[in-house]
């Protein structure tokens, strides 16, 4: 190991797996982690989850104790974003501060996109901090009704969530069905349903016109003419890699920061990670950048790793995979959605608990499944190890026979 100084900036999952992956392997030079907000790195699944939930309000989930994270030893620098990159000089600026390294991992996130024209309008929130979601929380509380504006995994959480409650909610989506970009046109209109099963008012093919209200957000505007009363909206339409900083730099910006299949830059030193890399993935033979957890954290790992030892980097190839939970159901997809052709092998879409299996060419690229989280992980092996589409098909052939067996003797 040549690198001697490890800067990290971004304090969120792929950031604290980069400094832990550092230690790990033996790293025993400065490290130097900075993030944009005043909290400690912490988890954002549960924030449009459980921690929406009605009763006691939790404790930010935070990824460490504080004890785990003090013995990293590391120079945290909190509550201030990087604001430029100098690649030459080897250097990231912090407000009037330049900081120096020898080995740099960019895992600054996305940025939620935002309604326009809703500035200074209270009571719209994106999710994306521990304080939206503490906002968020607060306006449940106080029984808001509530529009949910995008049909993606976050919004129909956070509308999960406050229909628990027992509270109005209704989503509205642009497009003609959720989920079509994640799981497919046909099978996004059958998660869609699940709404609908659950008595909240999925609202497709609408976009909202404008927001309203005196101060405080009072009514949304469709474009079929509809206005819907609102105390509450919550905007869940995609995010932006955060590479603003990075303008000035010499490194390549398309839909996040390009990097080949070892997550390196471009630039000696610099790699990135997270949801603001865009990466090759050898397992597809494709670029493509990822909003999941699993991802994040595997790939923070990979980057430090490969940015303090250049000379034994590894490409990073993966599955994608990502799941959600709405009411009473678990959604998990790996793979891609970008199918041939698309089929259900077991279970019923009726009964809101199936597996449908994903082709391109002759190979298995992705597979969905609802309640049935053993199986995806199944799937997901399959997908890692390029299997066929015949192979795929004769281990759903397998499970129904056993399932059936199963059924029968109870």
């Amino acid at each position: 190991m040549t690198a001697q100084r490890l800067v990290v900036v971004g304090a969120s999952l792929a950031g604290l797996h980069a400094v832990e992956a550092a230690r790990r392997a033996g790293f025993t030079g400065t490290i130097t982690l900075i993030g944009s907000e005043k909290h400690e790195p912490y988890n954002r699944p549960p924030l449009s989850k459980q921690f929406l939930n009605a009763g006691p309000l939790p404790e930010p989930p935070f990824l460490r104790t504080a004890e785990k994270f003090g013995a990293l030893d590391i120079d945290l620098r909190l509550g201030a974003p990087a604001t430029e990159l100098d690649t030459e000089g080897q250097r990231v600026a912090v407000g009037d501060e330049w900081i120096g390294y020898d080995a740099l991992v960019i895992a600054t996130g996305a940025t939620p996109r935002a309604l326009p024209g809703t500035d200074g309008l209270a009571g719209v929130l994106t999710l994306r901090t521990v304080d939206d979601a503490r906002a968020a929380r607060t306006a449940l509380d106080a029984g808001a009704r509530t529009v949910v504006v995008g049909a993606g995994f976050i919004g129909s959480e956070v509308a999960s969530a406050a229909h628990k409650r027992g509270l109005p909610v209704t989503i509205v989506e642009a497009l003609p069905s959720p989920l079509a970009r994640a799981v497919g046109e046909e099978m996004g209109v059958a998660v869609g349903d699940f709404h609908r099963a659950n008595g909240v008012e999925l609202r497709c093919g609408t976009a909202v016109t404008k927001l309203s209200g005196d101060g405080r957000v009072e009514h949304v505007h469709l474009s079929d003419g509809t206005v819907l009363d609102a105390d509450l909206v919550v905007v869940g339409i995609g995010a932006a890699p955060e590479t603003g900083w990075l303008e000035s730099s010499s490194l390549t910006l398309d839909n996040g920061v390009v990097c080949d299949e070892t997550l390196n830059a471009g630039v000696p030193g610099v790699y990135a990670a997270g949801d603001v890399a865009r990466w090759h993935n050898p397992l597809f033979d494709r670029s493509m950048r990822l909003e999941h957890w699993t991802s994040a954290s595997e790939q923070g790992a990979e980057a430090a790793r490969n940015a303090i030892d250049p000379d034994r980097k590894q490409p990073y190839e993966t599955v994608p995979y990502f799941w959600s939970d709405w009411y009473d159901r678990k959604i998990q997809f790996a793979g891609l959605p970008d199918a041939e052709h698309m089929e259900v092998v077991s279970g019923q879409v009726t009964d809101r608990k199936f597996t449908a299996l994903y082709r391109s060419g002759d190979r298995l690229i992705g597979a969905l499944t609802v309640n049935r989280p053993a199986e995806n992980a199944k799937y997901q092996g399959l997908i890692g190890r390029r299997a066929g589409w015949e192979e795929a098909l004769e281990v759903a052939r397998a499970s129904a026979a056993r399932a059936t067996a199963a059924a029968a003797k109870s």
